[in-house]
C-alpha cells in the first residue's frame, strides 16, 4: 500500500497527464449534475429511537448527503435509521439517533459547521460518513488525510469512550448516472482516499473503518448516485454485519 506522500505525487502526476482532456471532464460533470438533478434532503425529525430495551445507545450519524438523507423521505428510511436499526439488533439495545449532515460538504468544512450542530449528550456510538465531495471537488490525499485526522481527534476528545465507525469512501465505479471517461477518473481518486483513510485508521484505537463487501445496482440507488431506502439498507447491514466481525460491536 502507498503512503501518503507517494499517494499525493501520484495525484499531481495524474492531474498534469489528464490536464489536456480537463475542459472536457469539466463539461461532462456540468452535464450529469443538470441531467440527474438534485434531490432534496430527507424530511422529518433529525432524531429518534429504536426500542429495544431499558439499555439505550446514544447514537451520532455525521457526515455529507448520506447522513443528510439525500434519496429517502425521512431519516429512518436513511443510512442514519437503518445503522441504528440494525445497530439495536445485534445489540438487544435501543438507540437514541441523532443526525448531523450536510449535502455537498467537504471534510474540513464538516469541522468547522457541522461539529457546533452536535446534541449536547455523550455519545456511545459515531457512524462517519464523508468523502464524496472531497473527490469529487478533487481534495489531495494530504489533505483528505489531514482533515480526517482532524475529525477523528476532535471527536476521540469529545468522546473518549465512544466507538467510531467510519464509512468507506463512495464507490465512485459504481455510480450509474456518472458517465466515463469522468466516472474512471473520480473512481481512481476515490481509490485512494478510501486506501489513504484505511491505513490511517487501523493506525488509531476504538476507531474502525468499513471495507465494503458488495457492489451497488441500479436498485440500489435513487438517481445513479445517492442510494436509495434499498441501497442505504443494505449498506447499513454491511457494515454492521463488518464491524461485528471485526469485535467492534
Amino acid at each position: 500500500m502507498m503512503n501518503v506522500n507517494e499517494m499525493q505525487t501520484k495525484f499531481f502526476v495524474s492531474g498534469v497527464l489528464l490536464s489536456p482532456i480537463l475542459p472536457f471532464l469539466y463539461l461532462q460533470g456540468q452535464y450529469t449534475r443538470f441531467s440527474v438533478g438534485r434531490l432534496p434532503d430527507a424530511a422529518g425529525a433529525i432524531s429518534g429511537q429504536v426500542v429495544a430495551s431499558k439499555d439505550v445507545i446514544n447514537f451520532l450519524a455525521f457526515g455529507e448527503s448520506t447522513i443528510a438523507g439525500v434519496g429517502v423521505k425521512n431519516h429512518s428510511e436513511g443510512l442514519t435509521g437503518q445503522f441504528a436499526r440494525f445497530l439495536s439488533l445485534e445489540t438487544g439495545k435501543s438507540v437514541q439517533w441523532n443526525v448531523v449532515g450536510e449535502s455537498g460538504i467537504k471534510i474540513h468544512q464538516s469541522i468547522e459547521r457541522l461539529i457546533p450542530q452536535i446534541p449536547d449528550v455523550k455519545m456511545d456510538a459515531i457512524l462517519i460518513a464523508l468523502g464524496g465531495n472531497d473527490v469529487f471537488q478533487l481534495s489531495s490525499p494530504k489533505k483528505w488525510r489531514d482533515g480526517l485526522y482532524k475529525l477523528l481527534t476532535v471527536f476521540r476528545e469529545k468522546y473518549p469512550n465512544a466507538k467510531i465507525y467510519v464509512a468507506n469512501v463512495p464507490m465512485v465505479r459504481d455510480f450509474i448516472a456518472l458517465p466515463n471517461p469522468t466516472r474512471y477518473v473520480l473512481s481512481k481518486l476515490a481509490k485512494l482516499h478510501h486506501f489513504n483513510a484505511l491505513q490511517l485508521i487501523s493506525e488509531l484505537e476504538n476507531v474502525f473503518y468499513y471495507m465494503p463487501e458488495g457492489k451497488f445496482i441500479a436498485e440500489h440507488y435513487s438517481d445513479g448516485i445517492h442510494p436509495s431506502a434499498e441501497g442505504y439498507e443494505k449498506w447499513a447491514n454491511e457494515m454492521i454485519r463488518y464491524f461485528k466481525s471485526r469485535n467492534a460491536i
